[in-house]
């Protein structure tokens, strides 16, 4: 069972979860003669979230199995019918609708920036139409959970985060595919069990407050859950007291159950109280009492920069269960990507298309482009990004001027660089023609792309803007479009 098959069996649709007016638009176009106007769309966001260096891309294998399970049921038709708006050619439309365009995009993992094109849709005007707001649901939500999670475990140096946060989570889908996209980022599991079920998001967890209260002492429930689980035993110590009742009952229960079976691995969970201060004396205990491979995990409302502070002050932790703060992206909850049209085919010919707006930012990359990623032959490190019309060809094996499009003084010259192609195809002609990679092989493929990135980029604080610039034929395109359109309204 996947996300989808979950909500269809719920009666949902996903074909349904579109805004209307992409409904509207698609029984607009038919009326106009359009249906069959191949148009392109690129999505895209404009900057990133916490005001870091970069995002993870994350959500395509749902959008995938979207694409491929399009269709409109008998009720959602009888549905649209009784809105009085839809003409009955447009409903016999989506009565046979199936997606026959192509598709490209960015693959899962890999760290991007604003401005570039991370997915490309190319298909007729109302099935290109139909995808955008799942498109974006999917992107949006897996991208900006995986970019929250990365922060955080970078944070952790090399210390386990789990994801602990499905039940302050905005709803089930996000709660499910908030864990997947966590693992991708580099969470080692999660809180979430369904999760684990669908994607293989390996669940974990032992013990809440209520197990400790549900016994007449704390002493108790220590004994029972060491005897029901002696290769998990992860105790929670902070019910009552931490260093005077929870530490002194769980080395008991150590001694009593772990020790005669040989066991010498096991756990604390503290959820509260000075983290930095508690678990320095827990882990001088444990140790003096012989635990020395007893790891203590923490809890309680961490974020990547508390989890930075506390490993600052020297904090004696050895894994990080976070909740909230990563599961909603507490600190900067919208990912803001987009989905515009760039081109449309007309009579054989490729026609640019542009969004004016009086916010800069806000103004779109004409043309069906390509984004390219220059690395350093010799390091290996990721230098910038370059993006192109479909057209044109980049040479790696000649020095490359880049000219930021938005300071048009900046420029520098690349040598001694490999350019790789970012966009994969994805769909052709509406089949799938990418083979989806297993959950794990994306985990292993995010952290090595996160690995090219240079330190700079990768700091919270003020991180080194990454260059992402046109090609000099695609900002002479964005500029005559631009000036044709000034001229225009003048």
């Amino acid at each position: 069972m996947d996300i989808g098959e979950l909500k269809s069996a719920n009666g949902i649709n996903l074909t349904m979860l579109c805004d209307f007016y992409e409904l509207t638009m698609g029984n607009g176009y038919l009326e106009a003669g359009m249906e069959n106007t191949v148009s392109y769309f690129d999505v895209f966001f404009r900057s990133v979230p916490d005001n870091g260096g970069f995002a993870i891309m994350a959500g395509l294998e749902q959008i995938i199995d979207y694409v491929t399970k399009l269709h409109f049921t008998r009720e959602d038709i009888e549905y649209l019918r009784s809105r009085e708006l839809f003409d009955g050619r447009f409903l016999d439309y989506l009565s046979n609708f199936r997606f026959t365009g192509d598709i490209w995009a960015i693959p899962e993992g890999t760290p991007i920036f604003p401005g570039e094109p991370v997915i490309t849709v190319r298909a007729p005007a109302i099935q290109a139409q139909l995808l955008e707001t799942y498109f974006l649901l999917e992107f949006n939500h897996q991208s900006l959970i995986a970019t929250k999670a990365n922060r955080i475990c970078r944070a952790a140096e090399g210390r386990a985060v789990m994801e602990f946060g499905s039940r302050r989570a905005h709803g089930i889908t996000a709660a499910v595919t908030g864990a997947r996209a966590a693992y991708i980022a580099g969470c080692c599991g999660t809180a979430c069990t369904v999760s684990d079920e669908i994607y293989g998001v390996k669940a974990l967890g032992t013990m809440a407050h209520s197990w400790v209260q549900m016994f007449d002492s704390e002493r108790e429930a220590f004994l029972a859950y060491c005897r029901t689980y002696p290769h998990n035993a992860v105790l929670l110590i902070d019910t009552y007291d931490v260093l005077r009742s929870g530490l002194p009952n769980a080395i008991k229960a150590f001694d009593e159950v772990l020790k005669p079976l040989g066991i010498k691995k096991c756990g604390v969970r503290i959820d509260s109280g000075d983290m930095a201060y508690l678990t320095k004396k827990v882990r001088e205990a444990l140790d003096k009492a012989g635990w020395t491979e007893c790891a203590i995990t923490v809890s309680n409302s961490l974020d990547e920069y508390l989890i930075a502070e506390l490993i600052r002050q020297g904090a004696r932790i050895d894994s990080f269960g976070v909740g909230e703060r990563l599961i909603t992206s507490r600190s900067h909850s919208v990912f803001g990507g987009v989905y515009k049209l760039c081109a449309v085919e007309k009579n054989g010919e490729l026609i640019p298309k542009i969004k004016i707006s009086e916010n800069t930012e806000k103004i779109t990359n004409p043309g069906f482009k390509r984004v390219y990623r220059l690395f350093n032959r010799d390091t290996g490190m990721a230098e910038a990004d370059y993006i192109t019309l479909a057209h044109e060809s980049v040479d790696d094996t000649k020095p490359l001027e880049l000219c930021d499009s938005d300071a048009r003084w900046k420029r520098k010259v690349f040598d001694n660089f490999e350019a790789v192609e970012l966009q994969k195809c994805i769909f052709r002609n509406g089949e799938l023609v990418y083979e989806l990679p297993e959950l794990e092989e994306i985990r292993r493929y995010c952290a090595y792309q996160v690995s090219t990135l240079w330190p700079e980029v990768k700091r919270f604080a003020n991180p080194h803007s990454y260059y992402v610039d046109l090609s000099e034929e695609l900002m002479k395109l964005k500029d005559g479009m631009l000036e044709k359109k000034s001229g225009a309204r003048s």
